[in-house]
């Protein structure tokens, strides 16, 4: 088995675990960023406990895992992919850099420059394969029955009556599906694939930074205490997290772009909430919100995600580190 492989599915195994421990904390944090009336006092004010609590009284316990399993393939796609690929680039990049370095150029060892494009190329290439399954999931996580309640304003009342005699089907991933290509066909499945395009800016901050501060902890280790340069799963825990908190605190106005493009448009009528692309959402976004509409729900955005990151890292290593001792026995 390739190291390639290993690392994508160990990547894929640590992205589902992390997913479902932080799950509900993600739903919250996608309905803040698609939260188009920020300067209501009311929901300024409601924390991501709160928030958790009204959706779950309102809602059902089930609405903060909307999308779950549609998500779940996404994470396990996403971080396949991109380990698979990442670690592909990484290899030539090392591979470049000793050739490098049997010409006297450099100490042999892949700088941050490099780590930075090779992150950015694996995540390109996952954004593109996985864009699809990440708009659907914005719309589960974002649909509520508020929302319904709201569109039966603009039935009739015999359309009403009906509605109420036959409730409608769950909102699962078919009508979900449905819905998207209703509105924009096989185009609306990549909605957001710019300002995801950027994003990956995101990862690549993040694995730069772990990169970074892996190598210099374990030479630091290596130092220390000869011949030993091991890194425990706790220590790998925290560098996760500090590197996906600054990757986070950068790209966050990003993030809140692309929910809002994934998510289920305003009608045409409502031109400051319907947005035509990237560059309008960006201008209305600042004449009607102002700069605080970029940053909806970073705090609970920097809980999940450094979180998250936190626990994909440290199940990634030890499936690696269990995978190889494995195939080194047989």
């Amino acid at each position: 088995m390739s190291d390639a492989l290993i690392n994508g599915l160990a990547g894929a195994g640590g992205g589902i675990i992390a997913q479902l421990i932080t799950y509900p904390l993600q739903t919250v944090n996608t309905r803040q960023q698609t939260d188009r009336d920020p300067k209501d006092e009311k929901n300024k004010k409601v924390g991501t406990l709160e928030q958790m609590g009204r959706v779950v009284k309102q809602e059902g316990w089930d609405r903060l895992y909307g999308g779950l399993a549609p998500s779940l393939v996404g994470t396990a796609a996403s971080q396949g992919v991109y380990y698979y690929f990442y670690q592909i680039f990484r290899n030539k990049a090392e591979a470049a850099a000793l050739k490098q370095k049997k010409r006297g150029i450099g100490d042999g060892s892949v700088g941050m420059l490099s780590s930075l494009v090779v992150a950015s190329l694996a995540g390109c290439v996952n954004v593109l394969l996985t864009n699809p399954i990440w708009v659907v999931v914005t719309r589960m996580q974002t649909h509520t029955k508020k929302s319904k309640a709201n569109h039966s304003k603009s039935l009739s009342s015999d359309e009403i009556i009906l509605s109420r005699s036959e409730p409608p089907p769950p909102y699962g991933t078919g009508l979900a599906i449905q819905e998207v290509y209703d509105e924009a066909g096989i185009p609306g499945f990549w909605k957001g694939v710019f300002p995801t395009l950027i994003m990956v800016s995101n990862p690549a901050i993040q694995y730069m930074l772990y990169e970074t501060l892996l190598t210099k902890l374990k030479n630091r280790r290596r130092l220390s205490v000869e011949g030993n340069n091991g890194i425990t799963a706790l220590e790998i825990f925290l560098l996760g997290a500090m590197a996906k908190l600054g990757a986070t605190v950068v790209t966050y106005p990003l993030l809140v772009v692309k929910s809002r493009l994934q998510a289920k448009q305003a009608t045409v009528s409502d031109k400051k909430r319907h947005y035509r692309g990237t560059v309008d959402a960006v201008l209305k976004m600042i004449r009607y919100e102002g700069l605080y509409g970029f940053y909806n729900g970073m705090g609970t955005k920097i809980v999940q995600s450094v979180l998250a990151a936190a626990v994909l890292f440290m199940v990634k290593e030890e499936l690696v580190r269990g995978s190889r001792w494995i195939l080194t026995t047989k």
